[in-house]
């Protein structure tokens, strides 16, 4: 569309201009001189790394295999980079050509295998300085938190004590999951007869919410045992743990509860109860199992949370993972025994990260 008035030449539309699509051969370019950085960045980092191990006397032929095998892999960065640089260009000789839609069609896609091109690079790029930051000043960093051989010889020892922490964190979820719900409601309880056991509920929840979990590992771990109690002071340190974390979870999660069965909507508990239902069987058969279903993703997040703060029972002398690597460390001077550790930890929990992500994203779409 153009512009004219009378006795004047006509003139170009803003609109129409903006409509020309730019030429996107300098950034297409511009990606493939930042991937062909990065293939030489990440041959350079290869020899690096393979002249460290062959320093250390830590070299094999798996290893060098794994360590070329992902500089090969660097050079997958060129091909987004130069397929940008080719659909650059058909952009610009259809622009040439006066075919405004396949230079649009074209610069798109040029500009969209450039973005992909920087995108792997950026993440190259931190993986590399991640393994040099490991590598620099004479190994320290490595051979403070990766030392292999002290790893290999101590995993055994760390594994078979991480076996405590599953026993707690698995007792604990079984016990939270009944405790939290008599918790939830517990503080539903209806009318002014139910008021003293909903005061005593929100008491409970907001101590326990409010009191850090190593206080009540503390308290209860070092606190029972000296109550001279017939059966509670002689429990071992493993089920001090259990009820100490269940005592924290099980506030969290009765809120957990408390939200999922509030979500509910108040019209199907009055039909539920219009049909002759009683209170507890209204909650029994209409309320908790829809509520069930939404509160799934929040309850896994806090078990993800439990798991991780099993390591706390170190401070009541229980000798789990962490406590066992604290030993390691100290005996070594050390802290790659820890590293394991985490390493554990991390390889339970992301399984239910994942988990936890595609049940949201899937109730997302159920709710539309």
């Amino acid at each position: 569309m153009t512009t004219s008035f009378e006795g004047e030449p006509a003139t170009e539309h803003p609109s129409q201009r903006s409509s020309i699509p730019k030429d996107q051969r300098r950034f297409a370019f511009g990606a493939t001189a930042m991937a062909a950085c990065m293939v030489v960045a990440t041959w350079w980092v290869a020899f690096f790394v393979h002249g460290v191990m062959l320093k250390i006397g830590a070299s094999n032929h798996l290893f060098e295999v794994l360590v070329f095998g992902v500089a090969v892999l660097s050079f997958g960065l060129l091909i987004p980079a130069w397929r940008s640089v080719t659909r650059a260009q058909h952009a610009s000789a259809s622009l040439r050509a006066s075919d405004v839609i396949t230079a649009r069609v074209a610069g798109a896609q040029a500009r969209e295998l450039g973005w992909v091109a920087y995108g792997y690079g950026a993440a190259l790029l931190i993986l590399l300085l991640f393994v040099l930051f490991v590598l620099v000043n004479n190994e320290a960093v490595g051979r403070t938190f990766f030392d292999l051989p002290l790893i290999g010889s101590s995993f055994g020892l760390v594994l078979e004590a991480f076996w405590l922490n599953v026993v707690i964190f698995c007792a604990t979820e079984a016990i939270v999951l009944v405790w939290a719900l008599v918790v939830a409601v517990a503080r539903f309880a209806p009318g002014p007869a139910g008021r003293p056991i909903r005061l005593l509920s929100i008491a409970y929840i907001d101590g326990f919410r409010g009191l850090p979990a190593i206080i009540t590992l503390y308290l209860v771990g070092f606190g029972l045992p000296l109550t001279g109690l017939p059966f509670l002071s002689n429990l071992p340190l493993t089920w001090l743990a259990v009820i100490a974390l269940s005592l924290t979870y099980g506030a969290y999660n009765a809120e957990v509860y408390r939200a999922g069965i509030d979500s509910i909507h108040p019209s199907q508990i009055s039909a539920a109860r219009s049909l002759g239902l009683s209170y507890v069987k209204t909650l029994r058969f209409v309320v908790v199992p829809q509520a069930v279903r939404r509160m799934v993703p929040p309850l896994l997040n806090n078990f993800i949370s439990l798991q991780k703060d099993t390591a706390l029972v170190s401070v009541i002398g229980a000798i789990d993972a962490f406590n066992q690597a604290k030993i390691i460390a100290s005996n070594e001077f050390n802290l790659s025994a820890v590293t394991t550790v985490a390493f554990l930890f991390v390889l339970i929990t992301i399984p239910q990260a994942r988990i936890v992500d595609r049940m949201l994203e899937r109730d997302k779409l159920r709710r539309g």
